[in-house]
């Protein structure tokens, strides 16, 4: 665990970082054509494009592109799925498109398919005027009623996006063919940030009822070709999309089974972009100087604790002693050969809602003393920990295990084969003691991934301890209005996430979606989503 000394010389080596970066544009190529660079790259990565080219050209018309997909979406309908690059959401992102868009150069949400957007003094009434001339690519006009009933369709889906809207959005309103006005339950600041994602992706009225067989109708550069699953998915280029044809004709999504081949097949030219989040993924990209867009996930490694009455981690002495047990620079060495992104807190130093709170430092022997407690009335110290296959999270997963069993438990690591058996074991059965997992809280607008997972309220608790102090600072961070005050909040989340230890942080991942040196014009969006519809192959 890093001790406030510690952090601050981190803080100072991202510094250093950041100037090594600019001075090795200077320094010699490596066999494979980039500069060789060093672990502190890694601490230098932040939100936004990196080693972008000249998008300036004239673009080429025509071609295809292959996009080796983090994996294979279970739909396609945003009422549904969670829109993100790692669950289908570049898929939805370029048949949908989106009323609002996050811009990652200026840190702010920027009209997509809506004209503007504007709210009231008191950040509950919102109104959003639709761009002219925008059509589904069924040739039916996106317009005030349609969005309005593709909203009404995806609040009612109950996907796991859905509670967040339903308990704010106490109305739409459709005055006219383009105004669209949102009365809100309470102050919401940030609610722009929930237009860029599954909400704001409008399905046409042809897509269907919920419960009835899904169209992928959208408004976006493409249309759905094709989707072999398992295998691929292809989308066609819109002739009559409203910013203009596509320069590529097609896009074409590859569902390798691990990244490590979706890499190779990257590096040998045979797919043109993909996505990767370990450390020592992305610093090959950064080997390589790859364009990419990257997007930093607070809280991306994470055990999650079961605090159903029926487990061991109702008990908050247990929880508080898991969370003393494990050391987590030393169970990132074993997982991935790096110390870089293991920080206990939150949000670690790269982010704009870090604050001087810092997580609990590692103490096994207070650990121990706390299991023993519990032991002395019955407890037998067994835990079962569930992770899914992959190399790095098993190593980690068993490093942990070795510090827990050092303060007293009795952990039973089970791995199982596929990240969907993990999914079903952790989210809907909810049978574990321990799980290995991710909450991917973003910088734009961590409020919604706070709220459904770490809110009484939200859908993506999966038996975690909720208590009504956090539920409280969550609700005044979603209705305060600028970043000072937020940031007061988030400290104070802090320290009620150390009091109440609902799971356990062990660090952060970047997400660096990387494309080939001769892809160009490509538009990024919140959750690593990126648009293809201005995008060239040269």
């Amino acid at each position: 665990m890093l001790t406030p000394t510690t952090r601050t010389a981190r803080r100072l080596g991202t510094a250093m970082a950041a100037l090594a970066v600019l001075i090795s544009g200077c320094a010699s190529n490596d066999a494979d054509g980039g500069s060789a660079a060093q672990e502190g790259d890694l601490a230098a990565l932040h939100d936004g494009m990196i080693n972008s080219g000249n998008d300036e050209d004239k673009p080429d018309r025509g071609g295809i592109l292959t996009f080796g997909a983090y994996s294979e979406p279970a739909s396609l309908d945003p009422a549904k799925a969670i829109a993100a690059v790692t669950t289908g959401g570049v898929e939805m992102i370029n048949i949908y498109d989106s009323l609002m868009r996050y811009d990652a150069a200026t840190d702010s949400v920027v009209p997509q398919m809506a004209a503007v957007l504007v709210h009231d003094d008191a950040f509950t009434t919102w109104t959003l005027t639709l761009r002219d001339g925008v059509a589904f690519s069924d040739g039916t006009p996106v317009d005030a009623a349609s969005v309005k009933a593709s909203q009404e369709r995806y609040a009612s889906a109950a996907g796991p996006e859905a509670p967040l809207w339903n308990d704010n959005v106490a109305a739409i309103d459709t005055p006219d063919p383009r105004t669209v006005v949102y009365t809100l339950n309470r102050a919401w600041p940030d609610f722009p940030h929930t237009l860029t994602t599954g909400a704001g992706m409008i399905v046409a009225p042809a897509a269907g009822a919920p419960g009835d067989e899904f169209k992928p109708i959208g408004a976006g550069p493409f249309t759905l070709h094709d989707w072999q699953p398992g295998t691929s998915m292809t989308l066609t280029a819109r002739e009559e999309y409203w910013d203009g044809r596509p320069h590529l004709q097609k896009v074409r999504f590859v569902y390798f089974p691990t990244t490590q081949t979706t890499m190779e097949t990257l590096f040998n030219g045979g797919v043109d972009t993909a996505l990767v989040r370990y450390p020592e993924n992305v610093q090959k990209m950064i080997d390589r100087q790859l364009p990419g867009y990257v997007s930093m996930t607070a809280a991306a490694n994470v055990t999650l604790i079961n605090a159903d009455p029926e487990r061991p981690g109702s008990d908050p002495r247990l929880r508080k002693a898991l969370q003393l047990a494990v050391d987590n620079e030393a169970i990132a060495e074993r997982g991935y050969d790096s110390t870089v992104f293991a920080e206990g807190e939150l949000f670690a130093d790269y982010s704009k809602w870090n604050t001087d709170v810092d997580a609990p430092r590692s103490d096994p022997q207070a650990a121990r003393q706390l299991v023993d407690q519990v032991k002395a009335e019955g407890f037998d110290g067994k835990l079962v920990m569930v992770t899914g296959s992959n190399p790095q999270k098993v190593s980690q997963a068993q490093a942990m295990v070795a510090h827990l069993d050092a303060v007293g438990f009795d952990v039973d690591l089970q791995t199982l084969p596929t990240t969907g058996d993990q999914i079903r074991r952790i989210a809907a059965e909810q049978d574990y003691d321990l799980g290995v997992w991710g909450l991917s809280l973003r910088d734009p607008d961590p409020f919604p991934k706070m709220s459904a997972a770490m809110h009484s309220g939200g859908k993506q608790v999966y038996g975690m301890y909720t208590s009504p102090a956090m539920d409280s600072l969550i609700d005044e961070f979603q209705s305060a209005s600028d970043h000072t005050t937020k940031l007061a909040i988030m400290a104070d989340i802090q320290r009620q996430l150390n009091e109440d230890v609902p799971f356990l942080v062990h660090g952060y991942y970047p997400e660096y979606l990387a494309w080939q040196k001769n892809v160009h014009g490509v538009t990024g969006s919140a959750n690593t989503m990126v648009l293809l519809g201005n995008a060239w192959k040269s």
